[in-house]
């Protein structure tokens, strides 16, 4: 087969149709692509989807703050970590010297009480929530570079937490279920409502990249009956809006949610990502299990890089690869994003070790 360009690429393999190899794409950590800068491998402002010649590009352009009009404010502050409160009323411990997500301190938001004192911050269109130069600027550049382009945003679950916290969201679930259905409908609509207005003015994206962390470390965070009684209408309401405007649907989900894989197919998904390994999920389990459905991205153990030991990442790559690029239905990605511990030339022989051995005869 001829050589393709990375936009004719991801299209083909979210189709599980046949390509020249698989495609590539990755997440990095902000202090790996510092290190490598310092190091004299990249530069600091360097799109690195150009410099490992990546075949998708991506976008989150949608603040989802329930108060835009809110000012954030520094609690306290140390040596390292500041403690803010947001506009979305969570008080939040951030560490100064690593990315990462926050210590979750607080939540003004606790239930149905204070949630319907905000819902109305969220209804309708505020095209404040909406950053159409950034979206174009990279909507221009993936098509000028023959890349596939999504745009990515976080669904339901990951809108509601950060408004409630975790603890509080599962505790709905369980005791106030309605509260959490009409946390879920808001939502659903908020991201339809802005996608529509964005894509009228700035035209379609070619997919649709949902960030959806819905595990820890080999558990979901909720039972299947709660998944789909709760999040999964969401899922299914918003994969079919893509669906029907012909954009496929990425969706990101960390942790082990194997348990919830069966519903989550049902929504419609084209592709699972990241696949993450230390938390349980097994790629090869998976796509017996479901490759004939649904597309993979990731589920290769990035602590195999972080060793920096190019035998064992050859282990890796040989042991999965050649079984999963079988249905046309691979994507090489780590199981998560690339921590400053990989080397630049490790992650370089990982990159096109991955390539070479997807190539497709």
């Amino acid at each position: 087969m001829q050589k393709l360009t990375g936009h004719e690429r991801i299209s083909r393999f979210l189709k599980r149709q046949p390509h020249d190899h698989i495609g590539a794409y990755e997440s990095f950590w902000s202090e790996t692509h510092t290190k490598w800068t310092e190091e004299g491998h990249t530069f600091l402002h360097e799109n690195l989807d150009d410099h490992f010649n990546l075949d998708l590009s991506q976008i989150w352009c949608f603040n989802n703050t329930v108060d835009l009009d809110f000012i954030e404010e520094l609690v306290e502050e140390d040596e390292t970590t500041r403690l803010t409160k947001n506009g979305n009323g969570a008080i939040l411990r951030w560490y100064k010297d690593k990315s990462g997500p926050p210590e979750n301190v607080d939540y003004t938001i606790k239930g149905r009480e204070q949630w319907n004192e905000i819902r109305e911050k969220l209804l309708g269109v505020d095209t404040r929530r909406i950053n159409y130069e950034q979206y174009r600027a990279v909507k221009n550049d993936a098509k000028a570079k023959d890349r596939f382009f999504c745009w990515s945003g976080v669904n339901v679950f990951e809108l509601m937490h950060p408004v409630c916290g975790h603890e509080y969201m599962l505790m709905g679930m369980a005791l106030d279920p309605d509260w959490i259905r009409d946390m879920v409908q808001v939502f659903t609509d908020m991201i339809i409502n802005l996608m529509d207005d964005l894509f009228a003015k700035e035209g379609q994206p070619d997919g649709i990249y949902f960030y959806e962390d819905m595990g820890f470390k080999e558990r979901p965070f909720m039972s299947p009956a709660m998944y789909r009684e709760l999040i999964f209408p969401a899922h299914k309401r918003t994969v079919d809006y893509a669906h029907a405007r012909n954009m496929p649907v990425i969706m990101h989900s960390c942790g082990f949610v194997e348990p919830l894989l069966s519903d989550i197919v049902k929504s419609g998904i084209d592709c699972l990502q990241a696949i993450e390994v230390k938390a349980g999920m097994d790629p090869l389990r998976i796509q017996k299990n479901y490759g004939d459905v649904l597309s993979l991205m990731g589920g290769l153990d990035v602590r195999v890089m972080n060793a920096n030991d190019k035998t064992a990442i050859d282990r890796e790559l040989e042991a999965k690869i050649p079984a999963l690029m079988k249905n046309n239905g691979f994507c090489l990605h780590s199981d998560h994003s690339i921590p400053p511990e990989v080397e630049y030339e490790t992650y370089k022989y990982f990159r096109e070790k991955g390539r070479e051995l997807g190539t497709y005869k």
